[in-house]
């Protein structure tokens, strides 16, 4: 059985699309599975295991350049890509009008999202571009939203165990300090996510108390001043690492004994690796992108009420009452790691 698997962007959502593979696995072990994802997001998705080949789509670089002739090639290898296997099913889980176009321009069945659901991105027109459709449920969580999806398209019952399949051994450890260590992600591309600097560097102070070094991770010009700013706060005990891949985000967070962060795409990785996690959220929005399917991942706040740092605090108690054993290996070794 040869199946296409269309999700494009963003990170979150590309995480949040991962257990479908494993759900697809389980039902039909010989299924050979491929997946179309904007080409930043590449390194990730070969980390799911059980997927064959990942199909980069680079729309964001070549609306940059649309009449340069290298475009125009790569558009003309993509779209080859795509032709190469005739697929029995293309899925598209986004539910946009580039990502309807790009299942229906691979060779197959094409199953698509009937509907809209809650806070969710969604463009009508994509119905047309679809010979399947199937209704999900308004509210459903996003993560719910694509298995269901999948299982109706293929014929199966969703199974009740959520494995997002990201093979941990295969992720590039490199940048792990070569001590117990607590991941802090404070980026986000919305201010009104974001979550005050102060209880940022109280925590910090709290956790290196405990034993725990605090790592910075960003991504932009921006995320690094900020990144740095509270390493100048917090001293010694911070790092803030050099940008990395998202093979090299996945090895730190994999080994780090607990990630706090914002509602951005590196918690949502924190959670799909079962990780202790804690998710801070300014939204009403827990219910449809925060992690439930373990008992290491606290959600935090809402619309009404911002995540405090007391809530913080207990709930880090919770999850890493004292620092995990250095891990040997891959981890970085014997060098200065402070700010």
């Amino acid at each position: 059985m040869q199946v296409l698997i269309v999700k494009v962007s963003s990170l979150g959502d590309v995480v949040h699309n991962m257990p479908v593979v494993q759900d697809v696995l389980r039902q039909y072990p010989d299924a050979q599975i491929d997946w179309v994802v904007e080409e930043g997001f590449v390194d990730l998705v070969k980390l799911v295991r059980g997927v064959r080949r990942v199909i980069p789509f680079a729309l964001r670089r070549w609306r940059k350049k649309p009449l340069a002739a290298r475009t125009w090639q790569e558009i003309g290898t993509f779209r080859r890509a795509l032709r190469e296997t005739p697929y029995d099913y293309v899925i598209d889980t986004q539910g946009l009008v580039k990502t309807g176009w790009i299942a229906r321009t691979a060779r197959g069945e094409v199953w698509g999202l009937g509907n809209r659901t809650e806070g969710a991105s969604y463009e009508w027109p994509v119905r047309y571009l679809y010979r399947h459709m199937v209704r999900i449920e308004p509210h459903t969580h996003v993560v719910t939203r694509s298995r269901l999806l999948v299982a109706e398209a293929m014929g199966f019952q969703v199974p009740d165990e959520i494995d997002f399949g990201i093979a941990t051994e295969r992720a590039d450890h490199s940048q792990c300090p070569d001590r117990p260590y607590a991941v802090f992600v404070h980026a986000t591309s919305r201010d009104d996510k974001t979550w005050p600097a102060d209880d940022w560097v109280a925590l910090g102070r709290d956790l290196a108390s405990q034993g725990f070094a605090i790592v910075l991770p960003w991504g932009s010009a921006a995320e690094h001043e900020v990144s740095l700013r509270l390493a100048a706060a917090l001293g010694k005990d911070a790092w803030v690492p050099p940008k990395m891949n998202l093979s090299q985000v996945v090895g730190l967070i994999d080994r780090g004994a607990i990630t706090v962060g914002v509602d951005t795409g590196l918690v949502h990785i924190a959670a799909a690796l079962n990780r202790p996690t804690i998710e801070l959220y300014n939204f009403s929005t827990a219910w449809r992108t925060g992690g439930f399917w373990s008992p290491r991942i606290i959600n935090l706040g809402d619309a009404q009420h911002k995540p405090t740092l007391a809530q913080v605090r207990d709930a880090v108690h919770q999850l890493a009452p004292s620092p995990a054993p250095v891990v040997s290996g891959d981890a970085a070794s014997g060098e200065d790691r402070s700010a």
